[in-house]
């Protein structure tokens, strides 16, 4: 039996970190399955990630305000560390940057950075005469000197949601004893950012004793910037005493402590870093550290395992087939989604998959970016996907919710650190506005396959039957069956009278009639407005420069694509060049086909209960199909027949009428449908008018993803995908069509490429049988988008036309979908593993 199949001690204290069962779950594998293991076995994989870094400033960001490095987090930690870069920073890893609630900043340079002076002779270990060298592994950092008398070796890894261990190994290359002096030092950085010279408001207060280093922190609530509690505080433990000696203004120590290594002899020694965001998260992390440094190299080789057995469940995914994504891009994908893992703080109740730790705005979890997330993480990380999913639905609306017990059923759209004020918190970026579209089912059956686990099905039926009926409750304007997205009951989306709240920018010289009785004027020259009639009235006159509503943006964001053009996003330039098109002098008639309404929805008591959009969206129809078969799959395991036989009847005639009301023969694609509530019903029971005018985005290949479109209709949405002045750019399958009136390539969700939408079409090509054009369009991205196939981030999206990198970088759902193309897409005309439809496709 190898060495490090041996049977590792267990955590056996109680922890509030959710993190540690889940390190624990990472270990199941190999401490039941602990056979002899062959010598070739591969223990240690290469970061795919560029994890050097040397920051100067707390918060120090790139032109899409993302922090410009990637320095790795593991575990659920809230703080991350870099490779050094520069000569002055050898002997100890760069940073940390900690997550200061909601927002990622660098506290140091280097917070404990080693140096070694050899006593006898008087001299010390200068690191420019090494021979050195630094890896990033997937699930460590390592630095390693080699002078002709000693070898000195660092390696940190994490051992729980809010340690990691650097472990320090010495070897003496002489004959002769080494008697050594060790110091370490660390200095906090002062300097706010490169433009902003002044300190920050969170100065630290420094304080040491024989083994321990600690910073506390000040109270700053700052909510757009920083947030720290007054009980923030970071610790730096070591194994050894040491004599400490503290500058408070300079905001900086020196540690250090003598020792006598024998000739030809080794001695490790361990140093734990703890970052804490209250007393209460440090005075219960103090059991933990004494059993970490009862045995620290145990828990060192506990990490390096639970890393073998994410690699190897995630790298064997595709024995059966060679993947068309390289393994270089999986395992950066795999880094990528473990190192924006959060473990529970806060109001975060269960460990979460973020967005982005280096972007500034997402540190926190969203709807569905989180079901992506364990759609992926299933495969290598199960125990974290299924919290991932229970994460969101801790706050899942009850019908005794105090703010808004009209949305029962309801999954919010971001849940953070701190709530906001409607929850009595400080928090900005909370966001209760809207839900997000309905894929929760999906990423719960995606764990189900991966693990058979039938607990999480018990466990998520119930939340999910809930989910999928608030859809129909609170957004289904006329009651015909067909969903809109919209807006929750929100201060910034109504009044306590439920009038539409919105801000207007007139025309020069204009001035409508009821102006100073809807509006009072801001101080730059807007007017804040509450009244769905006055609304409406600037709608049919069109007297006014531009509006900008509170419940636009919520709908919006409800269906994930923010700003897409689908919701009457145009910016001045694209609609007069759409008028100059169309409507030759009319710019107020163009601006018609760009207009959006909001209806009112109440329930059985006529209480109003949120606003949809006036158009019933064709991906959340396509979703909420998929929803019901894949209900019904979970009703038929728990042994509910009846309903089953319902969600499934409920299914099929829901994807029929899609496949009526949502296709447009002429232009061979789906779109959605704007609706009013004067609007008759055709033959096919469809209301409405198609949007076609509006342009094409991927909205229009989800009937196929869900695997719901009829052959003949899917061949004809393939056609326009493949076609070169449609979708088919150098980098493919961006958010807009290149003949969508308000495309452009950098503007957020009309014409980036986003790495979910094109997964959704590519997989939908690979399953109607387009195989050939699927990889083709894979391939492109693969090839073109840069930075992805060296060690740049994975970024948010990318440029339709160049590849360049956009957005936030180390995306998780960016990652997540890469890595289930490298499971389910192979390199060749081969069945995908994931290649048959929900549904069976409609006869033509």
């Amino acid at each position: 039996m190898q060495e490090h199949c041996r049977k590792i001690p267990q955590l056996t204290h109680r922890s509030f970190h959710l993190s540690k069962s889940l390190l624990l779950a990472g270990l199941v594998f190999f401490t039941l399955n602990c056979q002899a293991k062959p010598a070739q076995e591969k223990l240690t994989w290469q970061s795919s990630l560029d994890r050097s870094g040397s920051p100067q400033f707390i918060r120090q960001t790139d032109a899409f305000g993302n922090q410009p490095f990637n320095p790795f987090f593991d575990a659920g930690a809230w703080h991350g560390f870099l490779l050094p870069t520069a000569a002055s920073e050898q002997g100890g890893f760069t940073g940390p940057m900690v997550i200061t609630e909601e927002y990622g900043l660098y506290l140091a340079n280097g917070l404990e950075r080693l140096t070694i002076r050899d006593l006898a002779a008087q001299h010390p270990f200068d690191y420019q005469q090494a021979q050195s060298s630094q890896q990033a592994l997937a699930g460590g950092l390592l630095l390693s000197y080699q002078w002709p008398e000693l070898t000195l070796e660092l390696e940190l890894r994490f051992v729980s949601g809010r340690t990691a261990i650097v472990e320090t190994r010495l070897h003496n290359r002489t004959q002769q004893s080494l008697s050594l002096q060790l110091s370490w030092q660390g200095q906090l950085l002062t300097q706010w950012q490169q433009d902003q010279p002044q300190q920050p408001g969170w100065r630290a207060s420094v304080s040491a004793n024989e083994v321990d280093v600690s910073f506390q922190f000040a109270r700053v609530r700052q909510q757009w910037d920083q947030m720290m509690s007054g009980d923030n505080s970071y610790l730096i433990r070591r194994s050894l005493p040491t004599t400490t000696e503290i500058q408070q203004q300079q905001q900086q120590y020196l540690s250090q402590t003598r020792l006598q290594l024998p000739a030809a002899g080794s001695q490790q020694l361990y140093t734990s870093h703890s970052y804490f965001h209250s007393q209460q998260e440090n005075d219960q992390e103090q059991a933990f550290l004494n059993l970490l440094f009862a045995t620290p190299a145990e828990y060192q080789q506990q990490s390096r395992l639970r890393w073998q057995h994410y690699m190897q469940t995630g790298l064997n995914a595709t024995a059966q087939h060679k993947a068309l994504v390289p393994e270089p891009i999986a395992i950066k994908a795999i880094e990528t989604l473990l190192s924006n893992w959060r473990s529970a703080a806060g109001h975060i109740l269960t460990d979460v998959v973020t967005p982005s730790t280096t972007a500034r705005w997402f540190n926190g979890a969203w709807a569905w970016d989180s079901w992506k997330h364990a759609a992926a993480l299933a495969w290598f990380a199960p125990e974290l996907a299924k919290q991932n999913m229970l994460a969101m639905f801790d706050y899942q609306i009850s019908t005794t919710d105090k703010v808004r017990p009209q949305d029962a059923g309801m999954v919010t759209d971001a849940i953070f650190y701190n709530q906001d004020q409607q929850r009595n918190g400080d928090g900005g970026n909370w966001n209760e506005r809207n839900s997000k579209p309905p894929l929760a089912s999906w990423a719960v059956w995606q764990i189900y396959h991966a693990t058979a686990d039938l607990a999480l099905i018990k466990q998520m039926y119930p939340k999910l039957l809930a989910y999928h009926q608030w859809w129909y409750n609170n957004r289904d304007h006329n009651h015909n069956g067909l969903a809109e997205y919209g807006a929750t009951l929100h201060p910034k989306h109504n009044n306590a009278a439920g009038d539409l709240f919105f801000t207007l920018t007139l025309n020069a010289g204009s001035a409508p009639a009821d102006l100073a009785r809807y509006c009072t004027a801001t101080a730059d020259k807007k007017y804040d407005c509450y009244s769905q009639s006055f609304y409406e009235q600037l709608l049919a006159q069109g007297n006014y420069q531009a509006m900008d509503i509170g419940a636009q943006h919520g709908a919006g964001w409800e269906s994930g694509m923010d700003n897409a053009g689908r919701f009457g996003f145009i910016n001045e330039q694209q609609l007069q060049q759409y008028a100059d098109q169309f409507y030759p002098q009319d710019l107020n008639r163009a601006r018609q086909d760009w207009q959006v309404r909001f209806l009112k929805n109440t329930n059985a008591q006529q209480q109003l209960v949120g606003f949809s959009i006036n158009q019933e969206s064709v991906e959340l129809n396509s979703y909420l199909a998929q929803e019901k078969y894949l209900l019904a799959k979970m009703a038929d395991l728990l042994g509910k027949t009846a309903t089953a036989q319902q969600l499934k009847q409920q299914a099929d005639q829901l994807s029929q009428r899609i496949n009526q009301c949502f296709f447009d023969p002429q232009t061979g694609f789906y779109y959605d449908r704007q609706i009013s509530a004067a609007d008759s019903t055709d033959q096919n029971g469809c209301t409405g008018t198609l949007l076609t005018k509006r342009g094409r985005g991927p909205e229009g290949w989800s009937p196929l993803w869900t695997g719901i479109a009829p052959p003949k209709q899917a061949a004809a949405v393939a056609q326009v995908m493949l076609t070169t002045t449609e979708f088919n750019s150098a980098v493919p399958l961006g958010t807009a069509a290149l003949s969508n009136p308000a495309y452009h390539p950098d503007i957020y969700w009309r014409g980036r490429v986003w790495l979910d939408q094109w997964y959704f079409g590519v997989m939908a090509l690979q399953q109607y049988g387009y195989q050939a054009e699927a990889r083709t369009l894979a391939e492109k991205l693969l090839q073109r988008a840069e930075g992805l196939a060296g060690t740049a981030a994975i970024r948010e999206n990318y440029h339709p036309q160049t590849g360049a990198m956009q957005g936030a970088t180390n995306f998780s759902w960016s990652a997540a979908h890469l890595y289930m193309m490298y499971r389910q897409l192979p390199n060749a005309s081969l069945p995908s593993p994931a290649a048959a439809p929900l549904a069976t496709p409609a006869a033509d």
